[in-house]
């Protein structure tokens, strides 16, 4: 039986820009958080480095405009960039106010510790030791448990969002979501004036991710089926530095480590770097990530070093106590010995079109994070960018909602849920089948480094895996695992034309058919021509 609930706003996803989102709309309205898991689950609480934003006098909104520009291969919208990094000061501020603790100055309490990542010129990056993400979402999710007017559904996937059109009226608009219970297997429906999609990004396309929950594709997957434009969907960042090691597959090693001199080796002990950039480890991610492939493939080993063992072992331990803790507790000392690293999916630097607010294409659809395209990182995404651009973006667009809700009808009556069509399979194998060969085509052949004729080559299995996918999803019953399938192969194909469209090298996209960068920047831009998102044109715009 489909359980019902309303609020004035839905928000699906429950990391840093879904729940600043939700509590800078819930002294003003009703509004409902949907979580995959608990609540402080996702990206956001594995973030280990930091957030950037300008609060040292020798730094300037003009020096980090300009390194993140720089750092986004020309594809970056420079008013987005900065509309965000001038916020940059009033959202750390925003973050302390709601319990967030950042780390200090040693001996002087009263200015926070600034480190260094790739691609920025000065030391910028605001972090709570190594495990920052962990800070800023225990603080928000305890203030979101604390506030009467949120509502928590934990271990809630979202199904798909609900449309209406309104009498008389030229556009449709979203008014709710179905929502499969996790625990009970129940679908719930989920009504509301308005939907924001806080569910982050599709690393999980790919065989190697930093991200061992979420990450999914979903809100993109949503989003497209709605009818919603995609944009720069072939540009996934691959962070140069995850743990190699049997048992933390998906552990990341923070970009801090080489901001604070870590140095990358080949295996016999040679620094590498310094042949590929004259920034060396301090370089964009991609110009690392690539430097590592190149030298892998090149000497045929499974991964490089990350050797931070020359500085103070007190020094590592105060600056790093968990990777220090974590890798110890793996066998690796790292203030004794380099850390086995390779380079996995981590972050998508496309998504859902979005405007100034973060309005998507469908009324009343908001889209904040890494879910959406908002121009802040182009072909490239700097490091410790990623929340900044969440608190922003969730708090502007929480401030537009509220300036309009009010002028927004409540959601007409929608059917309950009908699963009497539908069984239990017997070939639950074939989902984990498909989820295998999705992800490993992906690295493969959509990887790092591509060719027209390795995209060829997974468009056609993308396809084929596309049908499968949906006629298991009309004829069984749906899971948490299969639902996250149907969503990864609508975006993996997306991803897929994306990249075949592009033809240069640019930012994260690098092609050995087209190693030149072209000198016109376009985005690619997706557009579905019917609401089942099964036909799209591009445009490059």
């Amino acid at each position: 039986m489909t359980e019902n609930h309303y609020h004035d706003v839905l928000i699906i996803g429950s990391g840093a820009a879904g729940l600043a989102a939700a509590l800078t709309l819930a002294d003003h309205m009703s509004v409902a958080v949907l979580s995959k898991t608990g609540i402080t689950s996702g990206s956001t609480w594995w973030a280990q480095g930091g957030i950037a934003a300008v609060l040292d006098d020798k730094d300037s909104v003009e020096s980090h405009l300009n390194d993140t520009l720089v750092a986004g291969a020309g594809l970056c919208h420079p008013n987005t960039v900065e509309k965000v990094v001038s916020h940059g000061k009033e959202s750390i501020e925003w973050l302390q106010s709601m319990g967030v603790e950042f780390t200090k100055i040693e001996g002087d309490k009263d200015f926070l510790h600034l480190t260094r990542e790739g691609g920025h010129s000065h030391r910028r990056v605001i972090h709570n030791q190594d495990q920052t993400g962990k800070a800023v979402s225990s603080s928000l999710s305890d203030r979101v448990l604390e506030h009467k007017n949120i509502e928590v559904f934990e271990n809630r996937i979202a199904i798909d969002l609900l449309r209406q059109a309104d009498s008389g009226a030229t556009k449709v608009r979203c008014n709710g979501a179905y929502a499969l219970d996790l625990e009970s297997s129940d679908v719930e429906l989920h009504q509301a004036k308005i939907v924001v999609l806080a569910t982050g990004g599709a690393s999980k396309a790919y065989l190697y991710s930093t991200s061992p929950e979420g990450a999914s594709g979903d809100g993109i997957a949503m989003a497209w089926r709605a009818g919603c434009r995609v944009a720069n969907m072939e540009f996934n960042q691959f962070h140069p530095t995850c743990l190699y090691h049997p048992q933390a597959r998906s552990f990341l090693l923070t970009e801090a480590l080489r901001g604070e001199g870590a140095v990358l080796k080949l295996p016999d002990g040679e620094p590498f770097m310094q042949r590929f950039d004259e920034r060396a480890e301090l370089a964009p991610r991609d110009v690392v990530a690539r430097a590592i492939d190149h030298e892998m493939k090149r000497l045929g080993c499974d991964n490089v070093f990350l050797d931070i063992s020359h500085r103070p072992a007190e020094f590592i331990k105060q600056h790093f106590p968990f990777i220090y803790e974590a890798c110890l507790g793996l066998g690796i000392d790292i203030t004794k010995e380099p850390m086995p690293v390779v380079p996995a999916a981590h972050y998508t630097c496309g998504g859902v079109v979005v405007d100034e607010h973060g309005q998507t294409d469908l009324m009343n659809l908001y889209a904040v994070g890494e879910v959406s395209f908002t121009g802040m990182h182009g072909a490239n995404r700097m490091a410790s960018n990623s929340l900044l651009e969440c608190i922003v973006f969730a708090r502007f667009s929480a401030q537009h909602i509220c300036q309009n809700i009010d002028q927004i009808p409540a959601p007409d009556y929608v059917k309950p849920w009908d699963a009497s069509q539908v069984t239990h399979s017997d070939e639950d194998v074939v989902i984990s089948h498909n989820w295998d060969e999705l992800r490993r085509f992906m690295w493969d052949y959509v990887g790092i480094v591509r060719t027209d004729k390795r995209l060829r080559r997974a468009l056609r299995r993308v396809q084929l895996l596309n049908k499968e996918i949906q006629e298991y999803y009309s004829n069984y019953r749906i899971s948490n695992d299969l639902i996250e399938l149907r969503n990864l192969v609508v975006v993996a194909e997306r991803i897929i034309i994306s990249a075949m469209q592009r033809k240069e090298s640019r930012g994260l996209h690098y092609s050995l058919d087209y190693p030149e960068l072209s000198s016109i920047a376009k985005d690619t831009i997706m557009v579905p021509i019917n609401f089942a998102g099964q036909d799209m044109i591009i445009s490059r715009s």
